[in-house]
């Protein structure tokens, strides 16, 4: 499962294919199939998923292991489910392989989705939410430079709940792990400051075992 931003319209978005083949012929689905006998779990759902929507060269985290029965009707089938969470204008997508069909889709507008998959999506936007909170991931579907109002709109996003504006820039400056890269150029009204993540900084944080800090950092509904 792909996870992705769009910094214009405020949305969460997730990456559905539409399913060329039965069962759930025409339905929309998380991209997905069966692993080879000479590959990791991994590498399976990595080819999967280039495979289906030419989306490549990922980091991707292991979700949850799906096997109730009766879950697929072709037969017993245990899913282990992966996501990552990517920057959406690094990203092109192209139906292949057995997909008619690849597209994105904000998480509040989603179409009746094959098999169990609505409950995987599910599972990962509680991981998302949870995590969020104690690591700075969201990071992740931010363009390179951004600023503190696209940051906050994305946590908004992520969370489901609006954020104390003062707040959030008091606690997420604090923890010093974004850097200022200069305004913004072109725009109609006045320029924000542009900030950067310095992955490096958050990396000696944690080296420096200062967990506490970055929760109570990035907890922001506390």
């Amino acid at each position: 499962m792909v996870l992705g931003y769009d910094k214009d319209q405020k949305n969460l978005m997730v990456l559905l294919v539409r399913r060329k083949n039965p069962p759930y012929q025409g339905y929309w689905a998380l991209p997905g199939g069966f692993v080879e006998e000479d590959e990791t779990l991994e590498q399976a759902a990595l080819r999967e998923l280039e495979e289906e929507t030419s989306v490549k060269d990922l980091f991707i985290e292991q979700l949850y292991t799906f096997g109730q029965p009766q879950r697929d009707p072709r037969g017993r089938v245990v899913s282990v489910a992966y996501y990552a969470l990517i920057n959406l204008s690094k990203h092109r997508l192209k139906a292949r392989s057995d997909a008619a069909e690849a597209s994105w889709f904000a998480i509040d507008q989603l179409p009746a989705l094959a098999f169990d998959h609505a409950d995987i999506l599910n599972t990962a936007l509680t991981r998302l939410r949870n995590k969020v909170r104690y690591q700075p991931i969201g990071f992740e579907l931010l363009p390179d430079e951004f600023t503190l109002r696209q940051l906050q709109d994305l946590y908004e996003s992520v969370l489901g709940l609006p954020l104390n504006k003062r707040n959030f820039r008091s606690r997420i400056l604090k923890l010093g792990i974004l850097e200022k890269t200069g305004k913004q150029e072109g725009v109609a009204h006045r320029p924000a400051t542009l900030y950067r993540f310095n992955k490096e900084k958050y990396r000696l944080l944690e080296q420096e075992n200062y967990t506490n800090l970055l929760k109570r950092g990035l907890d922001f509904e506390i």
